[in-house]
């Protein structure tokens, strides 16, 4: 009797004791896990240190230590591109990111390149403005006829020798003034427009520096969800050796787990292709080994909109490129009038304009001297042509002005919208931190339950699908706030 006694009271604790292990925060874990799982995520079979990749840490076996809530660097994936380097793996954060995304983005340098080309046409127009200094070597050949000055009078003699250095200037050019200005306000355009490149690759930068790093959490969140999967294959193995379940539980229960194995592989696929978009962005070949450090929980605060607004007046580049180009149109049509204008230049000459290259003629007479003129063009008569491009430049002027009333009309859309998903994004963020939590102590709830009789397999593979989901959900909430922001920013600058 007292061995019927005591064989019971051992039945009854090996029954109970996974709801003990779970109650006291403990993991449960198969007594042999399927071969065809990766040996980095078979419960109770860590990768031993010779075959773990360089700077990659293991991945914990607990079931409590890999709460998305806490901040971690990015793991390299189970499969590292091969490098051409075979050096160690660069670990770059966020303004890394940025600084080697500039030096590789064909818009920004497309932007920039188109800067400098606005910048010289300004250096161009502003030196048309200036006295320029030119020297004339020329030699003319006139036939001879017998006379002193051969066939063409004018040239005044056989031959001809000039060599002089000339000043020209213009004392009266409305329309070069004009230019000059047009092309200042052109080059300030051409800065604001390079801005909005800078802004938009920023944003670039952002969103696949964070889809990374959101990839990467739903690679351990599925690499969990297989973990979970499996101690509950282990369970119901368990409660049908004790006759508590049917075999129907435990084939529901492998079937959580082949579900959970295609998301592992799934999550795996999408974290080499967000690699993959990254890197074409950061480094000239995409095959680079490198890591980065997830921020997505950094949370920077959300300014009032009060605050947004007035930076968004200031520095937004969108409104200053469109200014300027109404400055430029504007001069343009002041260079079209100025078509209609006279201009007034001049003309010096030094050197020597002789038959023979010499100081002295033949006779001693000084062949070294200067002359000077000046010119005044009076415009008449030009078909139309003149008052053909005031027209063309009132146009564009107006144009311009459409586009700028068009931008300002824009922003204020814009900024209302961003400041509101990122307000409605940061707000979320709490609310699925605490779903999140929720799911958790649902799980392990609906798991005593099933221990103890009260629930169906189907509750806890639900609780488990809810506890993925809300991972999910919490890691895409946290990218989402971040993009706003950073879509927020391309109005404002930086906060």
């Amino acid at each position: 009797m007292f061995h019927v006694t005591s064989l019971k009271r051992w039945t009854t604790f090996a029954r109970f004791w996974p709801a003990l292990l779970l109650a006291a925060g403990l993991p449960i874990h198969a007594q042999a896990p399927p071969a065809d799982i990766p040996a980095d995520i078979q419960v109770g079979a860590p990768t031993p240190p010779e075959k773990r990749q360089p700077g990659r840490p293991a991945l914990s076996t607990s079931s409590t230590s890999q709460s998305p809530l806490n901040n971690r660097q990015l793991e390299q994936p189970a499969t590292q591109p091969k490098t051409r380097s075979g050096g160690n793996a660069l670990v770059i954060d966020l303004n890394d990111a940025i600084q080697r995304a500039r030096k590789y983005s064909p818009q920004l340098l497309t932007a920039e390149t188109t800067g400098q080309l606005a910048r010289e046409d300004r250096v161009q127009a502003k030196a048309a403005l200036l006295p320029g200094v030119n020297y004339l070597n020329q030699f003319i050949y006139t036939q001879p006829n017998g006379t002193p000055s051969g066939v063409f009078v004018s040239n005044d003699g056989p031959h001809v020798y000039n060599s002089w250095a000339v000043v020209h200037g213009d004392l009266y050019a409305p329309a070069k003034i004009a230019d000059y200005r047009a092309t200042i306000a052109a080059e300030a355009a051409a800065r604001a427009r390079t801005e909005i490149a800078s802004r938009g690759l920023v944003a670039t930068v952002y969103q696949a520096y964070y889809t990374l790093a959101s990839s990467q959490r739903k690679l351990l969140n599925a690499q969990q969800g297989v973990r979970e999967a499996q101690d509950f294959v282990g369970v119901t193995q368990k409660q049908e050796q004790g006759g508590e379940v049917a075999h129907s539980d435990v084939i529901k229960a492998e079937i959580q787990l082949e579900q959970r194995r295609r998301d592992s592989q799934e999550a795996q696929l999408a974290l080499e292709k967000s690699r993959v978009d990254l890197a074409v962005l950061l480094f000239p070949d995409f095959r680079q080994d490198y890591s980065v450090v997830d921020t997505l929980e950094s949370n920077p605060p959300l300014p009032a909109f009060s605050d947004v607004e007035q930076l968004a007046e200031k520095k937004n580049p969108d409104i200053r490129a469109a200014e300027a180009t109404v400055r430029q149109q504007t001069f343009g049509v002041s260079s079209a009038r100025a078509s209609l204008l006279p201009s007034l230049t001049f003309d010096y000459f030094f050197g020597i304009n002789a038959n023979q290259v010499a100081l002295y003629d033949r006779e001693h007479h000084n062949n070294l001297g200067s002359s000077a003129q000046a010119q005044l063009n009076i415009p008449i008569w030009t078909w139309g042509a003149a008052r053909s491009r005031v027209h063309q430049a009132k146009l564009r002027l107006q144009m311009a002005k459409l586009d700028l009333t068009f931008t300002q009309r824009q922003l204020l859309a814009n900024l209302n919208s961003f400041y509101r998903e990122a307000s409605v994004a940061r707000d979320e963020v709490g609310s699925l931190r605490h779903s999140l939590d929720l799911s958790s102590q649902s799980l392990k709830l609906t798991l005593l339950r099933y221990q103890a009789g009260e629930s169906t397999v189907l509750e806890v593979v639900d609780a488990q699908t809810t506890l993925t989901q809300a991972r999910n959900a919490f890691d895409d909430g946290l990218v989402r706030y971040q993009l706003a922001l950073a879509n927020l920013q391309t109005l404002t600058g930086v906060f």
